[in-house]
């Protein structure tokens, strides 16, 4: 008996059948059958399916005597299933990679419900793909499974077979099966969801539901839309039939009735001189089926008024007023947005006519987040080192409280941000500032970076669309050609930054900013930062902090956090950081004791500090963190999909920072083994560190603001020789580099 039956029913979607079976059969969860239902197609459906079938046993093919539509082809699929759970996917839709590991792990965790929801994104021909709006219904918090009543928010989510694996054991008890007809999705996802003693949610996408241009069955114009009145006939009868449902119908009456006004108001879909009947049956159907209770917005109830008391004129001319009313909001809006732009982009005008203030400094990080990374290492030298500086930073207003007293708040798109970056003669920042800036002469651009490269950069991303995205390869060579300084941390980040970001700036290759706490942090205040987490006494505390995925569509951690702990025992704890990029990540269980969610601390580094040891992957804190002299593991379970969706300089594995696990069960072992803390880890750490961390000394912040504010070009500090007292040493001794990049 298989873990899944799919049940794809084909019909016309020969371009696109090859695709949706070699989505559920290159899933690398392989415990599962493939069920195709040829609804009598008459295009190739029936031949490819029967092609599928000869190469892979998993595949069984139905072929329909006559075409039947939809429900009927999947009740001949739910006929012939055995798998414990049974899922449905259209022929034209895709299960997105990893999808049938991901729900067989979530069936798992929450017991076996009798239905899980999971989430979509639609696809466009274009190749955008849009996450289901209503996905923040799907959060993984609360009990691992729950009745309907627990979350009556899962109705909201669109009504639809394919978005959720039901437990056939369930299915045949209550005897669900879909009827004929358009809509035939409606008579059976209520009912299910109702019945269902327990249901469980994943927050993960799993289908891609394909937008087609043209040819979709529900967009064309006829009168089988009309099927809509049976099919709520049918769930009100169940119903009915059970009195302990009885809760429900205000419930579905308010959806039936929304679902009766999208039919109505949508274009191409009732045929010309069917509108009045159409609204005559609307209007039948919610004398039959009223039942108030449910809450209803102003505008919604008076529709739902509308359709109850018959008056057709009425509602067809409240929904052209509402169409009107709603695209002169829009013009509205869209012309308030289009004067501010235009009057601040005058004001910006005549602040770069005015002359720039020599003693004003600008910083920013991370596209605008709060006061981290090097930047603000900068920021703090430079307000002691600088006599009569002036700094301000750049930061949306949730993050302002993380900026330090004495220093301005910028907030952007405002007049004083524009003014700020028109007339400072400093600008700072780990990231390009806004494409619109004009550089002025006078003014000094420091380009800090975030990190050194490991996975690629810059020019280095057109061999890699997927990573790329959107980027304007032309627009970030003119935000480069603005660079006055490009610091680097190391000899290799000089390599790549000049190669990658080519232009005519002077590269300080003077070290890490950021990384000048490691060296002068003492152990009461890690004391002080390890008990403000929350980190036990006595703990170990393990940092674990992935970095983004750009083959995945929903971010998710590879780790199984709650397994890791298990097997580390009590006296560790794991502090997991999603990366900033993945804000939807779950990175935590909801209240287990031994994981930490400490995504949303605003400093990185103070993490670092209070741990104990550190698990990543691809991440460029693995440089930064040797500076602690602490053992770092990688796990790299993805390194051929990562690699080929991003790409890396070099293998990390051929050259880590201490032990390397390629899958969950090595890394239980490495700390299972003590290998992660042992001598062969630290050897490898400290070569790790001689080759990336050679000016890592405590003084880059101060290095940096001499070079650039004091212009002293002579008598830099230099990095100290190795020392045995912990971070506060450098491998060897190296000379500061600083050369053009002509």
């Amino acid at each position: 008996m298989p873990r899944f039956s799919v049940i794809v029913p084909a019909y016309r979607v020969q371009a696109y059948l090859h695709e949706c079976l070699d989505s559920v059969l290159n899933q690398s969860f392989k415990d599962h059958e493939v069920i195709v239902v040829d609804d009598r197609s008459p295009d190739s459906c029936g031949a490819i399916a029967d092609e599928y079938a000869a190469h892979d046993p998993r595949v069984t093919v139905v072929h329909l005597p006559h075409n039947s539509g939809l429900g009927p082809a999947r009740n001949a699929g739910i006929a012939r299933a055995t798998g414990d759970y049974l899922l449905f996917l259209d022929g034209d839709d895709t299960f997105a990679p990893e999808a049938l590991q991901t729900i067989a792990d979530r069936l798992e965790a929450t017991g076996g419900p009798d239905v899980l929801v999971y989430d979509y994104a639609r696809t466009y021909w274009s190749g955008e793909s849009v996450r289901n709006v209503l996905s923040h219904h799907l959060a993984e918090t609360g009990p691992a499974s729950f009745r309907l009543a627990d979350r009556p928010e899962l109705l909201k989510i669109l009504m639809v077979v394919w978005n959720k694996a039901y437990r056939r054991a369930f299915v045949e008890a209550e005897g669900f099966t879909f009827p004929p007809g358009y809509y035939e999705d409606t008579p059976w996802t209520y009912p299910v969801l109702m019945a269902a003693r327990s249901i469980a949610v994943l927050d993960t996408v799993c289908v891609g539901y394909r937008q087609r241009r043209r040819g979709n069955i529900l967009s064309t114009t006829t009168l089988r839309h009309f099927d809509v009145f049976d099919q709520y006939d049918r769930v009100f009868a169940f119903i009915d039939a059970r009195p302990g449902l009885s809760v429900w119908r205000p419930v579905i009456f308010r959806r039936m009735l929304d679902h009766f006004s999208t039919l109505f108001t949508s274009r191409g879909r009732l045929p010309r001189g069917s509108r009045t009947r159409f609204f005559r049956l609307a209007r039948a159907h919610c004398h039959r089926y009223r039942t108030p209770g449910a809450s209803v917005p102003l505008r919604t109830r008076l529709r739902h008024s509308l359709f109850r008391l018959g008056t057709h004129r009425a509602y067809r001319a409240l929904w052209a007023a509402q169409r009107l009313g709603g695209r002169l909001g829009h013009a509205v809006a869209a012309t308030r947005r289009a004067v501010r732009a235009a009057a601040l982009q005058a004001h910006y005008r005549i602040q770069l006519r005015l002359p720039v203030r020599g003693r004003d400094a600008v910083f920013a990080a991370y596209w605008h987040r709060g006061y981290t990374c090097s930047p603000a290492a900068l920021e703090a030298a430079a307000r002691t080192l600088v006599p009569g500086l002036r700094t301000a930073w750049i930061c949306r207003p949730e993050d302002a409280h993380t900026v330090p007293e004495g220093t301005r708040v910028l907030h952007p798109g405002t007049a004083a941000y524009w003014t700020a970056l028109a007339r400072s003669k400093y600008l700072v920042n780990n990231v390009n500032f806004d494409r619109r800036l004009v550089k002025r002469r006078g003014q000094v651009l420091l380009q800090t970076h975030h990190g050194t490269p490991l996975k690629t950069m810059g020019t280095d991303l057109i061999r890699y669309p997927a990573a790329a995205g959107a980027m304007d390869f032309t627009q970030l060579m003119r935000n480069v050609d603005k660079w006055d300084y490009s610091l680097s941390a190391n000899q290799h980040s000089t390599l790549v930054w000049e190669r990658t970001y080519p232009s005519g700036y002077t590269t300080l290759e003077y070290g890490s900013p950021r990384n000048d706490v490691f060296h002068r942090t003492d152990a009461d205040r890690t004391a002080r930062l390890r008990a403000l987490l929350g980190v036990p006494e006595g703990s170990t505390a393990l940092l674990y902090a992935p970095t983004h995925r750009d083959y995945r569509r929903v971010p998710r951690h590879s780790l199984d956090l709650e397994q890791l702990v298990r097997v580390l025992g009590p006296r560790f704890v794991v502090l997991a950081r999603s990366h900033y990029l993945d804000t939807t990540a779950r990175a935590a269980t909801a209240g287990h004791p031994g994981i930490i969610d400490v995504s949303g601390h605003p400093s990185v580094e103070e993490l670092c500090l209070a741990s104990d040891g550190l698990i990543t992957d691809y991440s460029s804190l693995m440089f930064d963190y040797v500076n602690l002299d602490r053992p770092v593991v990688l796990h790299l379970e993805d390194a051929q999909a990562y690699e080929a969706t991003r790409g890396t300089y070099f293998d990390p594995a051929s050259f880590p920072p201490g032990a390397v696990a390629r899958n969950q069960e090595e890394l239980h072992e490495i700390f299972a083994s003590d290998h992660w803390r042992g001598p062969r880890s630290a050897q490898r750490r400290a070569a790790f560190r001689a080759r990336f961390c050679p000016y890592d000394d405590g003084h880059v912040a101060e290095r940096v603001v001499r070079r650039v504010f004091l212009n002293d070009t002579s008598g830099l500090p230099m990095p100290a020789p190795l020392t045995d007292g912990g971070p506060a040493g450098v491998p060897h001794q190296v000379p500061v580099r600083e050369f053009t990049n002509g």
